[in-house]
């Protein structure tokens, strides 16, 4: 099953289920108007949409033509935005970035951040930046949405609270970060607004490419209209969502509608390319001993993509311009 949210003026958008093709969508029953109201009552809601779905792959409903433009992140908002950094790879590869060494429990224990979950963009919405001695980058990765999730949940039971499947691009001012870390207290300031998929699917929409916790599926990245990135998103996911539920559920419960990342998707083959521009400036620096890359401008456009082996999109793709900064609406205060 594939969904999407349709800005319509509301705050929150109105929940679509979508054909597979992605071409055609029909509104959610009046009892479920949201992605969210959805996912707080799944048990009554999923069988409703997928009876919705079912009706648009058969043509028993004709739907209304979906207009990416119109379309929000699936979820407009989220309780909680979560990501991780499952590819050892880019944790070893950006770590020599800032000359810092990865952590002793590299390969045990998942690095965590979260990031802000009341302004999610969507895959059309431009990025905008303010500065550009912050040093904008792109990060392509995948991400989960959750169902409620207990404290104490093990990897093994994990698979049961995972309801949806979507992209992300996440963001990163990349010269914010050493003076944060330095801090001793993660990142604040230099993680802006993440972008998401148009679509999200439920795994079982992935077939076989939904494996442990995985997406064995390439995720490109086109930067500037050039290819710069067709990463095998499965096979060198070192810690699986079901790893990372199991980790961020250690000590507290999580909400329906929380969104967890993967982190950065990255592969140790240089032929893959990269998921993001630190990674490549890293690459140059190894091999010319500085990096030639320069961050995003203003006029950069990046595109995300998750296909699988015929090519098909599986989750739409994020589309999205480098923009400058508006000033703030906010009044000065007197």
């Amino acid at each position: 099953m594939k969904l999407a949210t349709l800005r319509d003026g509301s705050r929150d958008g109105r929940l679509l289920v979508v054909r597979r093709d992605g071409s055609t969508g029909a509104p959610a029953p009046d009892t479920w108007p949201t992605l969210q109201r959805a996912l707080d009552d799944w048990s009554a809601a999923e069988p409703a949409l997928r009876a919705i779905a079912e009706q648009l792959e058969s043509g028993a409903l004709a739907g209304s033509p979906v207009d990416p433009l119109r379309l929000g992140a699936p979820l407009a908002r989220a309780y909680e935005w979560i990501d991780g950094s499952a590819f050892l790879n880019h944790v070893i590869l950006v770590r020599k970035a800032r000359k810092a060494e990865p952590p002793p429990t590299l390969e045990t224990d998942p690095l965590i951040y979260q990031g802000g979950s009341g302004d999610l963009l969507g895959p059309r919405d431009p990025i905008e930046l303010h500065e550009p001695a912050w040093g904008l980058d792109y990060e392509s990765e995948i991400c989960v949405v959750l169902d409620d999730v207990p404290i104490g949940t093990p990897a093994a039971f994990a698979h049961r609270f995972v309801r949806l499947v979507m992209l992300a691009n996440d963001c990163t001012f990349r010269n914010l970060i050493p003076d944060e870390l330095a801090k001793g207290f993660g990142f604040f300031q230099s993680k802006p607004a993440t972008a998401f998929s148009p679509f999200a699917v439920t795994p079982d929409e992935l077939g076989d490419l939904w494996q442990d916790g995985r997406v064995f599926a390439r995720v490109q990245s086109i930067y500037n209209g050039n290819l710069i990135g067709d990463c095998d998103a499965g096979p060198e996911m070192h810690f699986s969502f079901f790893d990372l539920i199991q980790h961020i559920a250690r000590t507290r419960r999580f909400t329906a509608g929380t969104i967890l990342g993967s982190g950065t998707i990255s592969n140790a083959d240089r032929a893959r390319g990269v998921s993001c521009l630190a990674e490549r400036r890293m690459i140059e620096t190894i091999e010319t001993g500085k990096p030639s890359t320069p961050f995003m401008s203003v006029g950069d456009k990046i595109e995300i993509d998750a296909v699988d082996a015929t090519g098909t999109s599986l989750f739409g793709k994020i589309e999205q311009l480098v923009v400058p900064g508006r000033a703030s609406a906010a009044a000065p205060v007197a």
